[in-house]
């Protein structure tokens, strides 16, 4: 935003220093002059940055507050001249609230006989300084009131107004044209300024078309008013319009400006264009918003908790009248919090209660105040000094096993991302998980959100990841493969609950092959191999066998047939698979992805598995090969249980095996026209390997082992191959 020293200097009569000093003075207290230039008014002219939580500061008026503070000077009122008197009698304009939950406050009042032309005088002069459009003097007075003193207003042609002023909520379908000539179809959730018959404006968006003030307008309504900032973001960002008015409410404006901003344009308005005040100034409030805003307890503000806070203050560029050698004093506490418009009430020796200006909401606890004393005090006058430390640094009760999940998946080729804490409300129903969650429900929807796609906080970190994919592949990054860990959320906005997730991520390529599979489903599986590296790090709560997966139950954003659920030792882990059409449709991706959702918070409570040394045989080994066909019912987790002796009631009491040593699949095989392999079964060829610690095996040993591992395999039903 830009501001004019000049008009600065008109609300401090008595500041000294030049603008270059002035420039830098409030930058180091966060009101950031990015640019100084020649104004055509005299004076310089400000280019600045102001962060968004200091909407106060976004105009002139806020500024001069700000080097008021500083220099301990008078701020003059924002009356430029005479007050202003009622001419005609009335009652004041009829207003109504029916949106009492998006509109706190509106304030109206009356013009007639004005002579509509351009605006002049100061107005004019600085508008020609800021590069600032002349439209009409009262459309111009409106512009300079909110680059004065930073609330919104507008006028309206009261000839235009039927009846009264009700501020409801729009009905669904009512159309409105606006001030930039385009048309919108509202939605109940929008708030609009109307009169008895019809929608003015879009309430602190912009103003209608039909009720704009021309050069044939004869009378004049004032409005100034207070509007929810959530209600404001909402339709600006559902219409796509960011004016200068919604920019200013959608962060939070100044509950008791209305009044007074009402007060300063309709003088101006008078100024300019003549006419006569009929009747007193109308406000309508709602109690309920002015307790949120306005009307906020008091903080309790202790001087030993400031001095505590801000320590040993250092030598340096005192203010004008005060030794730099004082420290943060009583007395310098009370004239910055004073000069930046709290309201201090002693109530015992070193304790306050601080009323809060209305202005600024971005105020609420004793930490804030102490902050607002040590940035107008400036911090470059505060000593370098190192905070005191006690004890011993701590490691997190989890940190060895999170630091195993980053190194295994590194190990694997994974790069680990950090994805966006929000998703959207289509995101959070779509992935969210009560079954990788504690059996928590409900997805935690944000009170003030910055937009509809960050309107919830994510129940799973798979949406996060399947975007980060998606921002790849746009990019023609075409092989990724990627996993965060990070905090997943849910319950509702009364109780949140928070849990560790973990997500990985892979799509191009595969960079394995092997005859276990078929092509198209090499990524899969080499997910589902991270997967299993990862677990094998963990010992499991129960001795039993540890990792297994179904095929049921599903979620939505899988593509059925394609993915599968994580068991480890007995409890649902987490789920994997390729995204479903649905969502590469929605992310606009040609090629396949596989996303995985793990409940790191129970993966991380198991304790690490312990390597243990195992002496090696000085003996043979001996591999055995078996073909078998089995049913698709048969899984490998049934065959390793079976050869190696694990089965559901406890250990086998076979001797026979009491030598294998290891088992793997060889390669598996289907066939879809049902002649080599029957349909609904698969061909396996499994490699066996016998090793004896104290001997060489001999041949009869070994054919009495084979023997005995053909006999498990029918017993899981499968026939054996010639």
């Amino acid at each position: 935003m830009n501001i004019l020293t000049h008009w600065l200097r008109s609300y401090l009569p008595g500041l000294r220093v030049d603008d270059r000093q002035l420039a830098e003075d409030l930058t180091l207290r966060g009101i950031a002059v990015e640019g100084e230039f020649a104004a055509s008014c005299g004076g310089a002219l400000y280019e600045m940055d102001i962060t968004t939580n200091r909407v106060d500061a976004m105009n002139h008026y806020g500024v001069a507050r700000e080097a008021a503070a500083i220099y301990g000077l008078r701020l003059e009122p924002l009356a430029l001249t005479a007050p202003l008197v009622e001419s005609r009698p009335g009652t004041g304009f009829p207003v109504r609230i029916e949106a009492e939950d998006l509109c706190g406050r509106f304030t109206a009042r009356v013009i007639r006989g004005v002579k509509i032309g351009a605006s002049s005088g100061v107005i004019a002069e600085y508008f020609a300084a800021l590069g600032q459009k002349q439209i009409l003097a009262p459309v111009d007075v409106t512009n300079f009131a909110w680059m004065a003193m930073g609330h919104p207003t507008h006028v309206f042609d009261l000839d235009k107004v039927e009846g009264g002023i009700v501020v409801r909520r729009a009905r669904a379908g009512e159309r409105l044209r606006l001030l930039d000539g385009s048309e919108k179809t509202l939605t109940g959730d929008d708030l609009v300024v109307a009169d008895e018959v019809k929608a003015l404006a879009l309430a602190g968006v912009m103003g209608g078309w039909d009720s704009r003030v021309t050069e044939e307008t004869k009378n004049i309504l004032v409005e100034a008013a207070w509007f929810d900032p959530a209600a404001i973001r909402s339709s600006s960002r559902r219409h796509g319009l960011h004016t200068d008015a919604s920019h200013r409410f959608e962060r939070g404006a100044d509950f008791n400006a209305a009044p007074l901003a009402n007060h300063l344009v309709t003088r101006l308005v008078v100024e300019q264009s003549g006419g006569e005040v009929e009747g007193p100034l109308v406000d309508v409030q709602v109690q309920a918003m002015a307790a949120r805003t306005a009307e906020r307890p008091a903080i309790r503000l202790e001087l030993s908790e400031v001095r505590r806070m801000l320590g040993q203050t250092a030598g340096g560029q005192a203010t004008v009248g005060e030794a730099s050698e004082e420290g943060i004093t009583e007395e310098i506490v009370a004239r910055y919090l004073t000069a930046l418009g709290c309201v201090l009430t002693r109530r015992g020796e070193g304790e306050y209660g601080v009323k809060l200006p209305s202005w600024r909401l971005d105020l609420e606890r004793e930490i804030d105040l102490i902050e607002e004393v040590a940035r107008v005090y400036g911090y470059n006058r505060f000593a370098n000094t190192l905070p005191v430390f006690e004890g011993a640094v701590r490691e997190l009760p989890h940190a060895g096993q999170e630091a195993a999940v980053r190194q295994t998946l590194r190990a694997l080729g994974y790069t680990e991302a950090i994805s966006s804490t929000f998703v959207s409300a289509e995101e959070a129903e779509a992935f969210r998980s009560a079954a990788l969650a504690g059996g928590v429900e409900g997805a935690v929807a944000m009170g003030n959100p910055l937009s509809a796609e960050a309107g919830m906080l994510r129940p799973s970190l798979a949406p996060g990841m399947a975007t980060m994919l998606a921002h790849n592949l746009h990019r023609d990054v075409s092989e990724a493969r990627l996993f965060e860990l990070g905090t997943v959320f849910a319950g509702s906005t009364v109780e949140v609950s928070e849990r560790m997730g973990l997500a990985l991520g892979a799509t191009g390529p595969a960079r394995t092959s092997a005859s276990l599979y078929n092509p198209e489903d090499a990524l899969f599986y080499e997910v589902k191999g991270a997967i299993e590296a990862l677990l094998a790090k963990f010992e499991g709560a129960q001795p039993a066998a540890s990792v297994r997966f179904d095929a049921t139950g599903l979620p939505g954003w899988i593509e059925p047939g394609r993915g599968a659920r994580v068991w480890f030792h007995g409890e649902q882990i987490g789920v994997f698979g390729e995204l479903s059409a649905a969502q590469l449709q929605a992310r606009k991706l040609r090629q396949p992805c596989v996303v995985a959702s793990v409940d790191a918070q129970r993966l991380l409570a198991c304790p690490l598995r312990q390597p243990v040394i195992a002496e090696l045989s000085r003996f043979q080994a001996v591999e055995r090969d078996f073909s078998f066909v089995f049913p698709d019912a048969v899984t490998w987790a049934a065959i390793d249980a079976a050869l190696r002796g694990v089965a559901a009631q406890g250990p086998s009491p076979a001797r026979e095996a009491a030598e294998l040593r290891s088992l793997r699949p060889v390669e598996i095989f289907r066939d879809v026209r049902g002649k080599a392999v029957p349909l609904g079964s698969y061909s396996l060829l499994l490699r066996v390997v016998f090793q004896s610690m104290e001997r060489t095996l001999a041949e009869q040993e070994i054919a009495l082992w084979t023997e005995w591992v053909v006999a498990q395999l029918k017993g899981l039903g499968g026939v054996q191959r010639a």
